[in-house]
Parts: C-alpha cells; structure tokens; sequence
C-alpha cells in the first residue's frame, strides 16, 4: 500500500490477542462499545452490516454530546482487513462532510500475536494535520490499547 505522508496517519502496534478474534471486535456491534472510543466517553449507538457498502454507524457520547458518525464499509478481508469511510452513507450516498477512511488490517504473527495497522486516510493534508491536532496518536492508541484488553477477555 502506498501511503502519503500529508494524508495518511498511521498506526502500528503489536497486540496480544488473535487476528481472528480482533476482526470479530471490529465487525460485531455488541463489541464496539467496548473499545472503540477513549474512555470515559462511550458509544451510545451502534449498526453494523459488515459487507461491502453496509452500514458501519456509531453515535458517540463525547463530555455530554452526541456525535454521529455515519458511513459504509469499502472492503472486508475476513481476519485480515477491513476498509470503512464516512465518505459514504448506505445506500452508496454521498456525505455532505466526510472526513476519512480507515483502513484496518490484523497480520497474525503466531502465539496468539497480531500486527494491528490502522490506517486514517484524509482528503487533504490540512485535513490529516486537524486529525492529528485533534489526537488521532493518542486517541486510537488507546482505542487499540482497550481493544487489546476486551479481547483477552474474550480469548478463547
């Protein structure tokens, strides 16, 4: 894949939990919740229709306000990728705003390890710089970092 630097924000970690089972958090709305969001914040709504063009909605509870984030999934690569923008809406309809697209791939190491990347793809550089300035490194890190202790605690 070839990333631009004024676009994309990347982050790679290791994660102490399976591929498949990482996968199955990204695509289940009943975990979502669970890690998706720094806490305290929560999700307070989430559907998913994990295909290509379904719906990967979630409303957010960030210090008492509400935050939609409504768009489809791209590309679904089971236990291995999945691809989602707000781009979009259901039904291949066009956002008035959209912001950008996630890219999220899980490479199985072995020994129940996993090369977790997520990927925030921007329209402009000046959008990636706002997602940056807004704490993309810290926020999704400690996405990550809670999805890695829901998952262990799921671990079968």
């Amino acid at each position: 894949m070839n990333l631009d630097p004024t676009l994309d924000l990347v982050l790679e970690r290791t994660v102490n939990a399976p591929a498949a089972l990482l996968y199955e958090c990204w695509t289940s709305p009943e975990h979502i919740p669970h890690f998706f969001v720094p806490k305290p914040h929560s999700v307070t709504h989430c559907r998913l229709d994990p295909r290509v063009g379904g719906a990967f909605e979630t409303t957010f509870n960030v210090d008492g306000n509400e935050m939609q984030n409504n768009g489809v999934f791209l590309e679904l690569v089971e236990n291995e990728k999945l691809v989602f923008t707000d781009t979009y809406t259901e039904g291949w309809k066009p956002a008035p705003e959209p912001f950008m697209t996630a890219i999220v791939t899980f490479e199985d190491l072995g020994d129940g390890r996993t090369r977790y990347t997520a990927i925030a793809r921007h329209r402009s550089p000046d959008t990636a710089e706002q997602h940056k300035k807004m704490g993309f490194f810290d926020g999704w890190g400690t996405v990550v970092d809670q999805l890695e202790a829901y998952a262990q605690g799921l671990a079968r």
